[in-house]
């Protein structure tokens, strides 16, 4: 297609002649386009923003807590309150396909003080192969290890917010005791994760205690809250569900057709029920956006018809002086394209623009954890889509002005 400054100029000329309706046009472009990018870009901050949320959560993971029976049982009465023990973790454990369990204990409304400072926080005992389930991300010190756990020894682990309420920003709290319900415990670490999916209470807001110090301080004998276990690779969580059912319920002598007693929670059908929603707000946002944008590009269409109609007399005079069916196609899709091409980039920066701002808002200063923005190659993929939308909404008004015959379109005038 040859583009020479007197085809550019007419272009202008033929475009602004009548400006609300070209800029009414050129809107129903710019809007498509910057729904299409927008929703895009915005779309991929949130599935970023649900990602941290669940990062450094083993998404191949299952729990078990004990629940008020629904049935009477060998004696014992219906709605009795049961307590799982360690005994579960190790029957949980030798299930072939789980890769390890680990029991959990926690109680709320503690109150940890350093000097002057007190914080109301929630105290649990764990075990460090928890640390497989929900990763903790030690910003000073260690976690819980294997010899902490065989001396019972009072150490702890602190949560990010106990940090920030009890030391000076900057401290180091490692070696430093707090005291939480009148028994100092060391400081070992600091755990800084702040996921939203948890077990038990956040870690920000816990103080975290080798699981048989615990048992000794609060004096819990084998009694647990959770059992927690994570399979091997390739097995589901809901495989071995009803045989861990099984032998629970055999080692409690509750009913085996209680469906109360025994509350499951898979981690790894939430996590697969997310990434479906994911997939799922991918596509709805692809189709308003291309939707869009399409609709855009058939007003394009619409008004070059109307221009070509309004144009007969013009396009027959230049029939009749000697231009070639193709200088007019190759003049009605440029008008198209240009059209399409100036709208489409207006909304693609003012969408780049507006996601800029919003990653911004959604980031500290500095520090860049979600992302707004699209990717190079969707940006060029998208100018390709624009210059190929406006061929198309040219194609047909370009068609039926080559088909005006000029004696036919001089003696309409």
């Amino acid at each position: 297609m040859r583009i020479d400054m007197d085809t550019c100029e007419e272009i202008l000329v033929t475009i602004t002649r009548n400006k609300t309706r070209s800029l009414l046009t050129a809107f129903g472009v710019f809007w498509g386009i910057f729904m299409l990018v927008a929703l895009i870009g915005g779309g991929q901050g949130m599935q970023e923003q649900m990602k941290a949320q669940f990062e450094g959560f083993a998404t191949n993971s299952g729990f078990i807590a004990a629940q008020k029976t629904s049935e009477a049982y060998k004696g014992f009465r219906k709605g009795r309150w049961w307590d799982l023990e360690m005994e579960d973790v190790e029957r949980v454990r030798s299930i072939d396909g789980i890769k390890t369990a680990t029991p959990s204990f926690a109680l709320w409304g503690q109150t940890a003080v350093y000097g002057e400072n007190k914080y109301e926080c929630s105290v649990k005992g764990l075990y460090p192969e928890y640390e497989q389930i929900e990763h903790q991300e030690m910003t000073y010190g260690r976690f819980i290890n294997d010899v902490d756990i065989r001396e019972a020894r009072k150490v702890c682990v602190i949560g990010k917010r106990v940090y920030e309420s009890l030391f000076k920003p900057g401290e180091d709290p490692c070696g430093k005791y707090i005291r939480v319900n009148g028994i100092y415990y060391r400081v070992i670490g600091m755990c800084s994760s702040e996921g939203n999916v948890n077990i038990q209470g956040q870690a920000s807001e816990a103080v975290t205690l080798p699981f048989t110090t615990m048992q000794q301080t609060y004096n819990l004998g084998q009694r647990i809250d959770v059992v927690c276990f994570i399979m091997k690779p390739g097995v589901k969580v809901k495989d071995v569900e009803p045989e861990i059912e099984h032998r629970i319920k055999a080692a409690h002598y509750i009913s085996p057709d209680d469906k109360q007693a025994i509350m499951f929670l898979n981690a790894e059908a939430m996590f697969s029920m997310m990434d479906t929603l994911m997939t799922g707000t991918r596509i709805l946002i692809w189709m308003v956006g291309l939707g869009t944008l399409f609709a855009g590009a058939i007003g394009v269409s619409n008004i070059m018809m109307v221009t070509v109609k309004e144009r007969t007399t013009e396009i027959g005079i230049r029939r009749a002086i000697g231009a070639r069916p193709k200088d007019i196609l190759q003049q009605i899709l440029s008008e198209s394209m240009v059209l399409t091409t100036v709208a489409g980039m207006a909304g693609i920066s003012f969408a780049v623009l507006i996601l800029q701002i919003l990653e911004s808002a959604a980031n500290d200063p500095g520090v860049i954890k979600t992302h707004y923005q699209v990717s190079f190659g969707l940006a060029i993929g998208t100018c390709a889509l624009l210059i190929a939308l406006g061929m198309l909404a040219g194609l047909a008004p370009a068609y039926r002005a080559m088909a005006i015959k000029p004696i036919e379109a001089i003696r309409d005038e």
